[in-house]
Parts: C-alpha cells; structure tokens; sequence
C-alpha cells in the first residue's frame, strides 16, 4: 500500500527562507521514497492568522478524507488551534516546527503573549510534533508537549563546490532573510567598529519579509559610509547563491536565534569558515573546530572576533581545515527524508485513497 501525505504551509511553498526549502526538500524526498505528497500553499497572513487564513485551513482539512496523514508547517499551525482542535479527531495531524512562533525577535510582547497561548494549544492537538533539531524538541517541553510525541529531523546538506577561502583581503558572507532575528544590524555595528582592517562583505537575503528592518540596514550602512563596502544584495536564485560561497572567505551569521541554522551547514558544506553565534540552535550546528561562536547581539564579542579573524590569516586557514574535514560527515536530504519517513511511519496509516 502506499504512503499518501498532505503537507501544508502558509503562503507560496516555493519560498526561499530556511524553513521552506526545508520543507520542499522533505517533500522531494518523501516522494523518491515512494509517498504521494500534496502541497497545500494557504492564503492569508500568518502567523498571527487572519480570517482568511483560518478559512483556508479548515478548508483544505475539512476537505481530506478521514485518516489522512497531515503534517503542517508550524508557521500555519501555530495561530489557528481551534482549526486544528476541530479536526484533530478525524485526521492525524503532525506538527512540523522549525522554532516556537514566539521565539521570532522583535514581537510586540501582547503578540508575543497570544502566539505562547495558541500555539500551546495546537501542539496539544496534534498527534506528533517534529522539529528541525534537538534543540527545539527540547524547547518544546516547555509547552507542555510529552517527549514521547517528539520527534526531530535535522535538515541535509546538498554538496557545494568547495571555496578556496584563502582570500586577503577576506570577503564576508551572510545569508539570512533581513528580518530583526537574524541581526544583521549587529553584524553592520560590528563592521563598522573594524572599518580600518581591509574586507569586503555581502549580504544576501530577501528584504520583503520586514520591508522596515531592511530599510533600516540599508540606513546603517550608509549612514556608516560603507556602501562601498557592505553590499546588500536581496535574495538571489541558486547559481549566485553557489557563486557568493564559492567566493567567500568566512561566512558570518549574527542571529540572535535558530531554530537550527540551515545556512551553517550549507558554508560548511562549501568549506568555508564560520563565525556564528550560540543564539539557540546554532551552537550544535556549527562542527567543533570549523568556526567561532559568539554572544547573540553582543556588538563588541562579534567586533572583536571579526578584528582576530580578518586579521589573521592562519586562524582563518585553521578554521577552514576544519570545515573541509567536517563537510565530509555533514547529512545529506536523501538521510533527512528517510528519518522524516520513519516519524510519519510511527502514525496510523492513512487509508487507501
């Protein structure tokens, strides 16, 4: 009999952030394996969820039949419990959550408060939560999810050309969407601070999510007259996101929190060094001795990190032996689908369509 799963996410699935590439590569997976997957892309805003959004759930479950499995993106879920509540009974619902929707920086704290509520009360709905990383499992314990209904899929690793990260002066890296979690703005503090050391730095990351916060990083820079230096560069298609790490001499994500940090492993896999902070995940990411964590948000640690590693040549070199060795044991989408396979498989199968 075969394997059949609706995989539901809010928006477009074809999005470019961490999270959905995620989940399109568990979906590709998922089929090679031999599952019949269908992708339902929802209407509306999340994750605070809008009337629109919580019709187009109900919609898209209430139409399944009944003992279907369902995983759905944390990002829909988490915002609508009375949806999931509804039709947890009929359909085995799953859980996929790439970080609790509260932990996101910059919330008004009532919002902050709302999504602790709700999306407590969607997790007690569901029959399986996975996460994208052991840290997250255990950060959902805190809401009061039982071990036993955990499980954690860490992402793959497509393989990268390897860079020769040998470059002086060294060119910077940062790949994230420019949103206030992922501190650009203190990776821009911090460059400044080191303006009188020789690098060049490029930032590559959509800047539609939080039109405010890019606008507000694109205002640092130029009010710290290093356009000449730090370019912006948006969110780019995949042969000039090869091209930027295959150019790149360290790669530096200043988040203040991960649920996992998909980017680490993808400069790894291209064998670069990294600089990192420990926000959340991201202090399991990182391989020992393939890069440097820092304190998230701590202007002056990344400040001064980055003054020892532009300036020292070897300790860079170092670092970059030591992602090369690490790229080797990196696991790859086809490991990751499999073990998201052998979750799902923990659940009452479907019934033949």
């Amino acid at each position: 009999m075969s394997h059949r799963l609706d995989f539901i996410v809010p928006g477009d699935p074809a999005q470019r952030t961490g999270g959905y590439l995620y989940d399109a590569r568990i979906v590709e997976e998922l089929r090679r394996l031999g599952w019949t997957v269908d992708v339902h892309g929802l209407p509306g805003r999340f994750p605070d969820a809008d009337p629109t959004a919580r019709d187009a759930l109900h919609a898209t479950l209430a139409a399944l039949p009944a003992g279907r499995r369902v995983v759905i993106d944390g990002l829909a879920l988490g915002g609508l419990p009375e949806v999931a509540i509804e039709h947890a009974g009929r359909l085995p619902l799953v859980a996929l959550v790439h970080h609790p929707l509260a932990d996101e920086r910059g919330l008004d704290p009532v919002l902050r408060r709302c999504l602790l509520a709700s999306e407590r009360a969607a997790l007690a709905a569901v029959r399986m939560a996975i996460t994208t990383s052991a840290f997250t499992a255990r950060r959902l314990l805190d809401f009061g999810v039982r071990a036993e209904r955990i499980r954690w899929v860490e992402p793959g690793t497509a393989p990268l050309p390897l860079s020769a990260a040998d470059g002086e002066p060294p060119h910077l890296l940062c790949v994230a969407s420019l949103t206030p979690r992922k501190g650009q703005d203190v990776l821009v503090r911090a460059l400044e601070r080191v303006r009188a050391l020789p690098w060049q730095c490029t930032l590559i990351g959509s800047a539609s999510r939080d039109p405010g916060y890019a606008d507000e990083i694109a205002g640092l820079v130029r009010r710290a007259g290093l356009e000449d230096r730090i370019r912006v560069a948006g969110e780019c298609a995949d042969a000039a996101l090869l091209e930027a790490y295959a150019a790149a001499d360290l790669f530096v994500l200043p988040s203040h929190y991960e649920g996992y940090g998909m980017v680490v492993a993808e400069a790894i896999a291209a064998g670069l060094p990294v600089l990192a902070t420990s926000g959340g995940a991201l202090a399991a990411t990182l391989p020992p001795g393939a890069g440097v964590h820092v304190p998230p948000g701590d202007v002056d640690a990344l400040a001064g990190t980055l003054a020892e590693l532009i300036g020292d040549r070897s300790r860079r070199l170092c670092l970059r032996d030591g992602a090369r060795l690490a790229r080797a044991s990196l696991r790859s989408w086809t490991q990751a689908g499999e073990a998201f396979a052998a979750a799902l498989a923990a659940l009452a199968p479907a019934p033949a369509a």
